[in-house]
């Protein structure tokens, strides 16, 4: 086991180590430069900014902070028994739209029993109260499916000031994305102090259901907003084909469906037993490319693909930029970052910088992507 004394010493020296590689441009994608930020991670899942402070966690139950020219800092927080296994563990990580004021952020994560059996995917609301600590203030969710710890999902984005969504994995459980009263295969609302809002489409059904924003999902691992709208959009692992990109709407049946029992020969998203489902605005085909984290690229920095959807990429190793048309066609512009292995989370800074996160399993690390 690592000590905290000792990461953070790898942390220094890799920071006095930290370079910086040029890529050739692809096709229509202009020249850029990345620039290693912190080093000696074991699956970084998820970043966020409080201000000028960077957050980020580690699959198996890490929160760290980092200053812009200073080394990470371990955040000593009173977390529950992670279940860090498969694809559990310390997943979704945001700040609260006021976090500047206020110190809020929130964390989605796989929740063990006293025995270290898997108990449930739950949402904590935090306070960071200086660099290294932070206080539980209140749980928001829990109860999500988490089964063996496949398909867990997890991703947190706010859409406005209060309202945070929450994309879920179906536990791979089949049954779990069709039933409303399953928190699993779906995208959750619920408001940042932890009530459920009314407005909610199936709260009239009580229990579960009241969370429910839309359902028939698979796993989702990336949420987006699109920006000058409203817009959410949501990225999610196919079985062996149709990795899928959607855009998420109210009371939308996205499709998914492997009863009898987990039949992942299912289409992804299954028109005949379900007409209305909404039609993907992009699959992978096949083999899949196992998408994750996605953010759209904001900002004249950004030239030509301002605007533009990123999109991560497992599997496929890389970050695949989409231009997006009129309604919402999607079109490949290529990949950038395809020499990093695995990337799990790809979000964009406060200066306006792309950072990726690597999710190779050892020698991870988190990256910061400009043109030029």
């Amino acid at each position: 086991m690592r000590t905290t004394r000792g990461l953070v010493v790898a942390f220094e020296l890799v920071l006095m180590m930290s370079f910086t590689v040029v890529r050739p441009a692809a096709a229509a994608v202009p020249s850029y430069t990345v620039t290693q930020v912190a080093g000696n991670l074991q699956i970084p899942w998820a970043v966020t900014w409080i201000g000028g402070l960077m957050l980020f966690d580690e699959r198996e139950g890490r929160l760290w902070s980092k200053r812009p020219d200073g080394a990470p800092q371990r955040v000593t927080l009173p977390l529950p028994p992670i279940y860090a296994n498969s694809e559990g563990g310390l997943m979704g990580l945001v700040a609260d739209p006021d976090a500047v004021r206020n110190g809020f952020f929130y964390t989605c994560m796989s929740v063990a029993k006293a025995s270290g059996a898997a108990s449930d995917v739950q949402v904590w609301k935090w306070r960071l109260t200086s660099d290294t600590t932070a206080e539980k203030v209140r749980t928001l969710v829990k109860g999500i499916p988490i089964g063996s710890g496949r398909h867990n999902g997890c991703r947190l984005v706010f859409r406005s000031a209060q309202m945070l969504y929450i994309g879920t994995g179906d536990a791979a459980q089949g049954t779990n994305p069709q039933n409303l009263h399953s928190l699993g295969g779906k995208v959750l609302r619920v408001r940042s102090d932890g009530h459920i809002p009314r407005t909610n489409p199936y709260y009239g059904r009580g229990g579960n259901a009241r969370y429910v924003w839309s359902y028939g999902h698979r796993n989702v691992q990336g949420l987006a907003l699109r920006p000058g709208g409203s817009e959410l959009w949501s990225v999610e692992h196919g079985p062996a084909r149709d990795d899928e990109i959607n855009r998420v709407v109210k009371r939308g049946n996205y499709g998914w469906s492997p009863t009898p029992g987990y039949n992942e020969s299912r289409s992804m998203t299954d028109r005949k037993r379900f007409p209305k489902a909404r039609p993907a605005l992009w699959r992978s085909g096949s083999p899949t490319v196992a998408t994750s984290g996605a953010t759209f690229l904001r900002g004249t920095q950004w030239r030509t693909l301002d605007g533009v959807l990123a999109v991560a990429l497992l599997k496929g190793e890389g970050i695949v930029l989409f231009s997006v048309g009129a309604k919402s066609k999607l079109t490949s512009l290529g990949e950038i970052a395809s020499t990093y292995g695995r990337i799990r989370t790809v979000e964009q800074g406060p200066d306006g910088a792309l950072y990726f996160t690597t999710s190779n399993g050892s020698a991870d690390a988190i990256y910061r992507l400009v043109l030029g």
